[in-house]
This record gives structure tokens, sequence and C-alpha cells, in this order.
């Protein structure tokens, strides 16, 4: 195998020298570093990462733990990080963590040594306590409730989108909206309801227990809670679904049960996730910005990495955007502004 030394050799400059032309990390004139890559280019070096790691202290990895990597929402934030990080001059190791605080402080400690940093979604832990974080170890919460000084976050605006969608629904005249519930102990699930009760109380309307379901974010889990919504009496007029997994469930469970949408019961999702607009009829959402969700996530998690994570926490919100289309009553899609 080709080694270091055998670069600077047939070069004929030192070990040093080829090092810093390689690492970018010094300076070296323009003639040398153009010999030099030409030698490394025509042996085929490629540079060991573990060595080359313990010297400059860097892996030029990220880690991201996310608590499942199954379906479109998962694979756009994927998308965006990766494609920053590459942007870079990064790669990412992504594993699958349990949402809890023991499983993701576990993965992180595994991790610790094998990444610069790592993006963390954890959005079923609480606010009641910080997580334990690795000394020295850059950490970006991605869709937590913010939490202590060992980590940044950053969130969506959950409220500002759940209140728009369903401010939009009492517009068109309904009164009795119910609502498909996320997971239990979910942050992002439980911004959701309160945007929806704060949008039903805003406009003069109480919340009704009878009209909310739990679904736990997933198409099957809205299939079933449409269903238990069908039964209420008297029956709800339309459905906000926390997500649009769930509203997908929803509106096939509605198509078998024989209710025509939105004639007889208008749906709303959550996401915006792109099957949303090829559903028949095409769904009103809340636009989550995805990729950018990801993309912006591994830009804090860089400049913590750059700056020696000594910078103050920082605490970031994306914004969201009400899109209108055919399943809530709407003759053709249009886009607003959440807050």
């Amino acid at each position: 195998m080709v080694t270091i030394k055998d670069v600077a050799r047939e070069a004929g400059v030192s070990v040093a020298t080829v090092s810093r032309v390689l690492n970018g990390s010094g300076p070296v004139s323009e003639l040398t570093g153009q010999r030099i890559r030409e030698v490394a280019g025509r042996l085929r070096y490629v540079p060991h990462g573990g060595a080359r790691s313990l010297i400059t202290r860097k892996t030029q990895t990220l880690g991201v733990l996310l608590p499942d990597l199954y379906g479109e929402f998962f694979s756009e934030v994927i998308r965006g990080m990766d494609d920053t990080a590459q942007r870079h001059g990064f790669h990412l190791l992504i594993s699958r963590a349990h949402a809890d605080r023991h499983g993701i402080e576990t993965a992180m400690r595994a991790m610790r040594g094998r990444v610069d940093g790592v993006v963390a979604m954890s959005p079923d832990l609480g606010a009641d306590a910080p997580l334990d974080v690795p000394a020295a170890l850059p950490v970006v919460l991605l869709c937590s409730a913010p939490r202590g000084d060992g980590a940044d976050s950053l969130t969506i605006d959950n409220q500002g989108g759940s209140k728009a969608i369903v401010g939009h629904l009492i517009r068109l005249g309904h009164t009795r909206i119910a609502i498909i519930k996320g997971a239990s102990r979910n942050y992002d699930a439980a911004e959701r309801m309160r945007g929806y009760r704060v949008a039903l109380r805003a406009a003069g309307i109480t919340p009704d227990p009878s009209l909310a379901t739990e679904g736990g974010f997933t198409e099957a889990g809205g299939y079933a809670a449409a269903l238990e919504l069908l039964k209420v009496k008297p029956r709800p007029t339309a459905i906000f679904a926390a997500n649009d997994s769930m509203a997908i469930g929803a509106l096939s469970a509605l198509r078998e049960s024989g209710v025509r949408v939105p004639e007889e019961m208008a749906v709303a999702g959550f996401d915006d996730i792109p099957l949303a607009r090829y559903m028949d009829p095409p769904l009103s959402t809340v636009r989550v910005p995805t990729y950018e969700l990801g993309a912006r996530a591994v830009e804090m998690l860089l400049h913590c990495v750059r700056n020696g994570n000594d910078d103050a926490r920082r605490r970031e919100r994306v914004s969201t955007e009400l899109v209108v289309r055919r399943s809530c009553g709407a003759g053709s899609a249009r886009r607003t502004p959440s807050s």
C-alpha cells in the first residue's frame, strides 16, 4: 500500500510538506503543491483517515441519530444533511436510536471519538432535565424541547403551523374539528396539539375531548383513528391530522367508509410530504421545509465544530407555510405563511 513517505520520496519533499498540502493546513508554494498532488494521484495515494484524525483530532465525520429511518420525512431530512455535509467536506454516520434519554445518551457516548459532532433528533424528550452530553462534543438537538447549556437546538414552528391550518378550517365554517394526535410524549405532537387548542379558543370554540384521538404518526394509526372519529356523535365535519402520514391513512378510512372528502368531511395534514399533492383529493397541509431543516441542523453543528463548541447555545426555529388544496374544500393550491 502506498504511504505518505512514498509520495514524499517521489516528490522530493518532506513528509510534513506532503501532509500540509493534502490537509490544506499550511503555506506551500503553488508549484510544490501541484507536484505533490500530481504524484499522489499517479501513485493512487489515499490518506489513512484514522492516522490523520490522530494528528488533526478531526474525523471529518458527523454523527446523526434519528428515531426512525423510514418515510419521506426522514429521507428528505437526511438528504438535506448529507448534501450540506459533503459540500463542506464531511461525511455522515447515521444511526437509528431510541428516542428516550437513555438511548440517545448511550448512542452519543458510542459515537464519541468517531465523529466531530452529533445531530440528535429526539422529539420524545421532555424539557424537564438536560441531556448528559459528552464533554466537548458539539451537539445539535433537532425537534426537541430546548434544554440546558450542553447543546444547540433547532425546532419547527409546530404551534404556528397547526394554528394556521385549524384557523383555515374554522374560516370555512367548521366548528366540530377533530384532531388525530401524534405519539404521546412527543414534542412536535404536543406543540401541534397546543396550536389546535389555541386556534379553537381564539374562535370561541371549546375543545371537545371526544374529538381528539391518537394516531402515533403512522398511516395505520391515522386509518384507525379516523374510523373511531366516525363513531362520535355528533360527527366531526373536519379532521386535522398532526402529520401527513396519518392524514393519508384517514383519507383511506373515509373512502372505504363511503364518506366523501371534502363534501362530507374536510381533511388536513402537516409536513407537506411529496405524496400529499398527489392524493385524491390533494391534501391540504402545513409545509415544513424538510430538506432545509436537515441542512440547517448540519450548518449549526459545523459552526460548533469550527468554533470549538465554546459559543453561547443557539435556539433556532424554522417557519412553516399553509398549503391549501382540495381536501378541505379549496379549488386549487395556494400557500400562505403560517406565522
